[in-house]
């Protein structure tokens, strides 16, 4: 048994999806890696850790007894790694800049990836409006001056309750959400293009993060325009526009890369590695 084949086996746990496991992990070949880890493992065990279906992959009895222990052994794993590990010579901290609206799950990504590259003890996360190396922005909110690296696009999708009857159609028209309260966010880069109509858009409420805007849509305050990436429970559905597609493109907004330093620039190409892959074969999930 080794230890990497665990470390496949408590991401996939913690995903619920083999190839969300794989994106984690860095793995361009899910099936021809993580998937032959767990063979491995549940033969080794004799038993099965995983039920297999077209949403991901739910752990079994087994599965959930093996977790508690394959996580403790990864993390000290890395610990013991970490205790020997030669410290580099000292460097600046990089301080990165994370708009609110954006997908958490991506952002963990992102910061999983430059903390591997950088140390986590050189890294620091703030507001993208504070003083920073590098902004997680997307292209519309750029400043004057600065450069942009896309790192992923997504589309925007409606966001309804799940008892709410336009829920019931696989895709929607923009005149379809006429009259309907709405549930704004702060970063508008949608807004100018879906036609309002003769009737004026109910702003019922106001989010600061596409958690908060899902949180008030499942409650019933009303519908919202999100970013197709976001993570959303059972109170929400999310549905396509068939007469409207926008996209938002999101990234590193930084300085030129000439005036950028040494570990700033480090960080900019583990981020461009990191998301090669979504960037040629874009993430889609379930709209339900």
């Amino acid at each position: 048994m080794e230890l990497r084949e665990l470390g496949y086996f408590a991401a996939v746990y913690e995903e619920r999806s083999v190839t969300a496991a794989a994106r984690r992990c860095f793995i361009s070949q899910p099936q021809l890696s993580v998937s032959a880890a767990l063979a491995s493992l549940e033969h080794e065990l004799g038993a099965a850790l995983f039920v297999r279906h077209r949403r991901g992959a739910t752990p079994t009895e087994a599965g959930e007894r093996l977790y508690p222990v394959a996580r403790r052994l990864v993390d000290e794993a890395m610990a013991l790694k970490a205790t020997f590990k030669s410290p580099r010579p000292a460097e600046p901290p990089l301080v990165v800049g994370v708009m609110r609206a954006v997908d958490a799950e991506r952002v963990r990504e992102l910061i999983a990836a430059l903390a591997g590259e950088l140390g986590g003890a050189q890294l620091r996360v703030v507001g993208d409006a504070e003083p920073c190396d590098l902004r997680l922005v997307s292209r519309g909110l750029l400043a004057k001056g600065e450069a942009f690296t896309p790192l992923w696009s997504e589309r925007f999708v409606v966001a309804l309750p799940s008892p709410h009857p336009l829920a019931l159609r696989a895709t929607l028209r923009a005149t379809d959400l006429l009259g309907l309260p709405v549930v704004e966010r702060c970063h508008c880069e949608y807004a100018r293009h879906f036609p309002r109509g003769k009737r004026r858009v109910e702003v019922a409420a106001v989010a600061a993060s596409e958690e908060w805007a899902l949180a008030l849509v499942g409650a019933g305050v009303g519908i919202a325009i999100v970013p197709s990436g976001v993570r959303h429970d059972a109170h929400v559905v999310l549905r396509e526009l068939a007469d409207v597609r926008v996209d938002r493109e999101v990234g590193l907004a930084h300085a030129s890369k000439q005036a950028l330093s040494t570990v700033a620039q480090r960080a900019l190409a583990a981020a461009r590695r990191a998301f090669a892959a979504s960037s040629r074969t874009p993430r889609r999930r379930s709209l339900a």
